[in-house]
């Protein structure tokens, strides 16, 4: 299924590597290792479980899926769906500390270092599901390699994200639905949130494991709200599309 049109590297751990140096705009790009430990001692503590739990509700992953997780990080959501519901999974991150941490936790699953914002290494219509989870957001691959009948599940940050921290952020459903229309359609969207009790500790890997800017605003012992717009697109027909 993974197209192999490059040199690649096979890892001891259990990872490809296809990265190529025009795919790359830094000498390591993407999560650093400290970003990804720190996201990964949040989702031990539990703090994801109800947004996990809202992407399986939407997507419905079953054992005869082959599902694509582009931009997978760690590999959390994947690997737990992929535990969960069976299937066959494939992720694929730029960083290689994340698909390092994914490999050694999902051995069940195929992991990937690549750009996923410029080509996904796989034939068209490979996959029954498609996952991005505040994460890479390419349409046109997304559709190139997703069957006919498939699914793609798109997860963005909702306003009251973090709101503890940063305040109330903006909707980016609207523009989200509108850079897929071309390609897919709204099939359905929902909200996954949950407010947690954190420590100062677990504050600074929050801080420390996204992107978006913040203004720290809690030094010590707070609850904090995770909470993710999911949005479920079905693809549009070649017909529909104009092709």
């Amino acid at each position: 299924m993974c197209e192999r049109k490059h040199s690649f590297d096979i890892a001891r751990s259990g990872y490809i590597n296809l990265l190529q140096p025009q795919d790359r705009r830094s000498r390591n790009p993407g999560d650093s290792a400290e970003a990804v430990a720190a996201r990964r001692r949040l989702h031990d503590l539990g703090a994801t479980g109800p947004l996990l739990e809202g992407i399986a509700g939407l997507l419905g992953l079953v054992k005869e899926d082959v599902v694509l997780d582009a931009g997978c990080g760690d590999g959390f959501y994947l690997g737990s769906l992929v535990e969960r519901c069976g299937g066959e999974g494939h992720g694929i991150d730029i960083s290689v500390p994340a698909i390092q941490a994914a490999a050694r936790r999902y051995s069940g699953c195929e992991w990937i270092v690549g750009n996923a914002d410029r080509l996904i290494p796989y034939t068209d219509g490979s996959f029954s599901a498609v996952m991005s989870i505040t994460a890479r957001q390419n349409a046109g691959e997304f559709r190139r390699v997703l069957r006919e009948n498939g699914r793609l599940l798109v997860a963005v940050p909702a306003p009251d994200d973090l709101i503890e921290l940063r305040g109330t952020g903006r909707d980016r459903t609207v523009r989200t639905i509108a850079d897929f229309g071309s390609d897919f359609e709204l099939a359905a969207q929902t909200r996954a949130a949950t407010t947690v009790p954190l420590d100062d500790a677990a504050v600074r890997d929050v801080l420390l494991a996204i992107y978006r800017p913040l203004r720290p605003r809690v030094t010590e012992a707070s609850r904090v709200t995770f909470s993710l717009d999911l949005l479920l697109f079905r693809p549009r027909s070649s017909a529909a599309r104009g092709g």
